[in-house]
């Protein structure tokens, strides 16, 4: 078969290029969609090329139903094979404002792209791969290699209340459900679905806010006391595409510094 082919959302910068870069050294393709113009991203897009893979990079709003639906067709195009799906897209709310005053406005922008994005890409793309591996069993046989993986990038924020940033939180939470679904309906289908949970992760995201949680890192929120960085992530998504998992589904792995311990 063709070379394993990587789908990535919102990996122009942040935890999804330093997942982007990981799987390229992995020897995967790429395929990644993005709302940044393509010329913002061109040195990130050749950096990634120099580990002799294919990147297609699709500008799109996971929002849109018509974008996703030709992100996946350009993907299916070029590639003609999905090994992976990583669902890292995701936002902020504009403005932090208390639960009591939150605007509908900002909690459907929030929605929109983390959580209903990111269900119907998860949706279309688990179609496609249930007919590859249809596809490949007919021809394959016992010796079927074809195993694909959808891993969704949730947050902390899953269980974790911030009143200032509560679409943020619903929305988090909401994928963590997703990986439930998915995880469920597909395994016995010979795919596996896994969240990771980033906490306190130093990129673009947080770097407004980088003043609070260094005194927070400081104090002890996290047993680790530092930075997340993308690379932290991005090696857990590289060790559940490794096959290292293939007993697991719906496995969480919590890449936090040991936040989720909840010490007093």
């Amino acid at each position: 078969m063709a070379q394993k082919t990587a789908l990535i959302t919102g990996a122009a910068r942040g935890i999804g290029f330093g997942i982007a870069r990981q799987l390229a050294e992995d020897g995967y393709d790429l395929a990644v969609m993005d709302i940044m113009d393509k010329k913002e991203v061109q040195d990130k897009i050749q950096k990634l090329q120099e580990q002799s893979i294919q990147v297609l990079y699709f500008q799109g709003d996971l929002s849109k139903p018509e974008d996703r639906k030709k992100f996946c067709q350009k993907v299916v195009q070029n590639y003609k094979r999905i090994d992976v799906l990583v669902n890292n897209a995701g936002v902020a709310p504009r403005e932090r404002n208390d639960v009591l005053e939150m605007t509908e406005e900002s909690f459907d922008f929030v929605m929109d792209i983390n959580l209903k994005g990111t269900f119907f890409l998860t949706q279309r793309v688990a179609n496609l791969m249930l007919k590859q591996v249809k596809q490949d069993g007919e021809t394959a046989g016992d010796d079927n290699s074809f195993k694909p993986r959808i891993i969704n990038i949730a947050s902390i924020s899953s269980y974790t209340s911030s009143p200032s940033r509560g679409e943020y939180c619903i929305s988090k939470a909401g994928v963590s459900m997703i990986t439930k679904l998915f995880a469920d309906r597909l395994a016995e289908e010979g795919i596996n679905v896994y969240e990771i949970r980033p906490g306190i992760i130093y990129t673009d995201m947080t770097s407004g806010v980088k003043d609070k949680y260094d005194k927070l890192i400081a104090e002890g929120i996290t047993p680790i006391q530092r930075w997340g960085q993308p690379e932290d992530i991005a090696k857990a998504v590289s060790a559940f595409c490794s096959g290292k998992f293939d007993f697991s589904t719906g496995e969480v792995i919590n890449v936090d510094g040991g936040f989720h311990l909840r010490r007093l």
